[in-house]
């Protein structure tokens, strides 16, 4: 029996378990790794599913799936590696954190994956960028784009690619937020109700990405498609370069890079 075990049962954690079960792996298969009681019961009560310390998970899961914020990684890592061992699969979801850190803090042997998901993940449309560390194999990176599949897409990348991974689809919904509810908030100043106002920003945001999806087009002919020649939507185009906004998702775009770099370095 392969056992998988998850570390860290937050949002993103219960996200993971909860996509794990409806992609139909067995809840006997499952363990969570809990500390806290009135979570562990709530979680037990939710899904059926096993609640242990960080250690039990560790020793007893052939798989092991750390879903904690970048700096308690350290600390959880002092707490299980005794009870790791080579050939286990080690999985991280903590943005930042390298393989290379990971693997210097446990037994050799231990393959480490290191994986930067989204949080669009809670409605099954995630992306996550995975990368393999120094003793991983094809049935590890099989393995850890199985477990990423039950919540969206998966994509392999090397390494050196994860902080610009982190910068873009990381926190790229917090970027697509922000930009919907500055329509939203300019809905309002226009005159409309707030609930219409967001229905249209909503609806319009869901449509588009559909349209980007499902046509494969590329996002300038799209754009182009709306762009009637001196029409509304070129007018409002041109307040949107004159205030440079591609220039400023590119600096918050090299800012998260860069503070994705400096969680790795410890800082």
């Amino acid at each position: 029996m392969t056992q998988t075990a998850i570390l860290g049962a937050g949002v993103m954690g219960e996200t993971l378990l909860s996509g794990l079960v409806r992609a139909g792996r067995r809840v006997d298969d499952l363990l969570v790794g809990e500390k806290r009681a009135e979570r562990a019961r709530e979680l037990e009560e939710r899904y059926g599913v096993r609640v242990v310390d960080n250690r039990q998970a560790a020793k007893l899961a052939d798989t092991v799936a750390i879903v904690v914020k970048p700096q308690d990684m350290g600390d959880l890592l002092d707490e299980i590696s005794g009870d790791l061992r080579a050939g286990q699969l080690l999985v991280s979801l903590a943005a930042g954190i390298t393989t290379a850190f990971i693997e210097s803090r446990v037994p050799a042997g231990v393959a480490v994956v290191r994986v930067m998901p989204n949080t669009p993940a809670l409605v099954d449309e995630g992306m996550a960028a995975i990368s393999p560390g120094s003793h991983c194999d094809e049935a590890h990176l099989a393995e850890v784009e199985s477990l990423m599949a039950s919540v969206g897409k998966v994509l392999r990348i090397p390494e050196r690619q994860q902080d610009a991974v982190t910068a873009i689809s990381g926190s790229g919904p917090a970027y697509i937020f922000f930009v919907v509810e500055s329509m939203i908030e300019a809905g309002v100043h226009l005159g409309l109700p707030r609930t219409t106002a967001t229905e249209l920003v909503v609806q319009t945001l869901v449509g588009s990405a559909k349209m980007l999806r499902e046509t494969g087009t590329h996002p300038t002919v799209l754009r182009e498609q709306v762009t009637s020649p001196a029409g509304t939507t070129a007018a409002a185009l041109r307040e949107l370069e004159i205030h440079k906004v591609r220039a400023a998702f590119l600096a918050a775009m090299e800012a998260a890079r860069d503070r994705s770099r400096a969680l790795a370095e410890g800082s």
